[in-house]
């Protein structure tokens, strides 16, 4: 009985040795990594970098998912084990969101009894589209004036509070709603998978998009800006029926594999759960040109007004540089990772600031994020430009003979002073006809399906079309003048460069 009295005192001595020793351990470790002393050699010595990136924690382990957004339509059963769910959708169709309250017991009481709102969007799921979503949206709006990508069935939905739609945003919209309460969103998506895919005769792939979901708090000024939660979900949009037609493929086709190859597929869902991810970032598009017009003229597209000088000649919007910034802070350098498709790594570096981003050298961004991912994110931080493969420069031939006309007129009229022409660089880097067809969309602020052909006039005035081969021999900094003409079709056109 003596011995088995002081086998707890015992192992309270241990453990009372052991926290003092573990205490010791952690003594000084806030002087040791302080903003200005800590060694990144040492940094990177940490087991967290020493692990494969699947070995880290879960994000969503210990965090709070305070709501879930379910889309009521199937999910495709062709879908691979770990790959994102995909969902078909018909085009205009009403289709029900429903908003679930998925908050534990105590958790964010500040929001108990009062609104919250969320801003629904349907964006590109391709990063190459997402680069030029404001020149989409634009060809699209020009091709569909009055219709709108994303809306709100108001009068099937319930619980929803002030919908809103701003006309200049096509693709998203806002409501406030009550958690405590039943909230179903019915919405419709107008636009189509295969309106944005560069060539259209038949049997396209159609691209795919993504529903998102963005939920805010109140703040203190009663503004809707603290973020509550993000999630979104894989779709694509087909024309009225489509949907259907193509789920049931799909459904065929599974069933003829064998049972060995239908394990390698995730099963057909009734409902699709929109998982959580990264905010949306506002982007906000500064485009003072109006709407591209179309005349019955031979040269039917205008790329300025005026006298073509550099006053009057508008260029193009100039890219957006997003150089992260030493003053940055740390929510800020983790949006700065987001929008520059840095995501995997918002977690690894959720307390560094934007001096502590920069800081890092090469071979530390190597060994945190790999060698891919750290030379990309190493040469982001550094703001490093990529030198294009190839420049050329473009000129419209009717603001060169309108040149032309006001020189020779200055001249009859005793005018010396001489004028010039104004042309605009385009730059490729795949050296194709199809991203030529882009940079001219772009430079005309038009979709890129309203160019039908582009040609290159040849010996005794002959219309050579433009191939791939063709362009890849343009020699560096050639200049052209652009002429336009009326395609069989309406709305599209031809370019023929001179």
């Amino acid at each position: 009985m003596a011995w088995a009295l002081k086998l707890p005192l015992a192992d309270e001595v241990i453990e009372s040795g052991l926290v003092q020793d573990f205490d010791a351990s952690l003594s000084g470790i806030g002087q040791e990594l302080g903003a200005g002393a800590y060694s990144m050699s040492d940094v990177l010595a940490l087991p967290i970098f020493k692990q494969e990136e699947s070995s880290l924690p879960p994000d969503n382990e210990n965090k709070i998912l305070p709501f879930q957004y379910v889309l009521c339509a199937a999910t495709s059963p062709a879908v691979k084990l770990h790959d994102e769910t995909l969902t078909y959708l018909n085009q205009g169709q009403s289709y029900e969101i429903r908003m679930l309250d998925n908050r534990k017991l105590g958790e964010l009481p500040e929001i108990n009894g009062k609104l919250v709102k969320s801003i629904f969007r349907v964006v590109f799921h391709d990063r190459r589209l997402q680069y030029t979503e404001h020149q989409q949206l634009e060809g699209w709006r020009w091709n569909r004036p009055g219709d709108r990508i994303l809306d709100i069935d108001i009068p099937m939905s319930v619980g929803i509070i002030d919908p809103r739609a701003n006309p200049t945003q096509l693709n998203t919209v806002e409501f406030l709603w009550d958690p405590a309460k039943r909230t179903s969103v019915f919405i419709q998506v107008h636009c189509i998978s295969t309106e944005f895919t560069m060539r259209k005769h038949g049997g396209e792939k159609g691209v795919p998009f993504r529903v998102q979901i963005d939920t805010f708090k109140e703040n203190e000024n009663g503004e809707y800006t603290e973020h509550l939660h993000s999630a979104s979900c894989q779709i694509k949009v087909f024309k009225p029926k489509g949907a259907d037609r193509k789920q049931k493929t799909d459904r065929e086709k599974m069933e003829k594999r064998t049972p060995h190859e239908k394990e390698k597929y995730q099963p057909s869902y009734e409902t699709t759960i929109l998982t959580e991810c990264s905010p949306w970032p506002e982007i906000t598009y500064v485009n003072n040109s109006p709407s591209p017009g179309f005349n019955s003229s031979h040269s039917s597209f205008s790329l300025g007004e005026g006298n073509g000088s550099p006053n009057h000649q508008p260029e193009p919007p100039p890219p957006v540089t997003d150089n992260l910034l030493p003053t940055s802070t740390p929510q800020e350098a983790q949006q700065w990772l987001h929008r520059n498709r840095f995501s995997t790594f918002t977690r690894l570096f959720t307390n560094f600031s934007g001096a502590d981003l920069l800081k890092l050298t090469r071979d530390d961004v190597i060994q945190i994020c790999g060698p891919a991912d750290g030379i990309r994110l190493f040469n982001a931080l550094k703001g490093r430009m990529v030198r294009p493969r190839l420049t050329i420069y473009v000129c419209q031939e009717s603001l060169q003979l309108r040149e032309q006309q006001q020189q020779q007129q200055k001249h009859e009229d005793g005018d010396s002073n001489g004028t010039f022409f104004v042309y605009h660089a385009i730059y490729l880097e795949e050296l194709t006809a199809v991203e030529l067809t882009e940079k001219i969309a772009q430079l005309f602020s038009i979709s890129p399906q309203q160019i039908s052909q582009i040609y290159k006039q040849g010996p005794t005035g002959i219309h050579v079309l433009i191939s791939d081969e063709m362009i890849q021999n343009f020699q560096e900094e050639a200049c052209f003048i652009l002429d336009t003409m009326k395609a069989e079709t309406n709305d599209s056109y031809h370019i023929i460069l001179k």
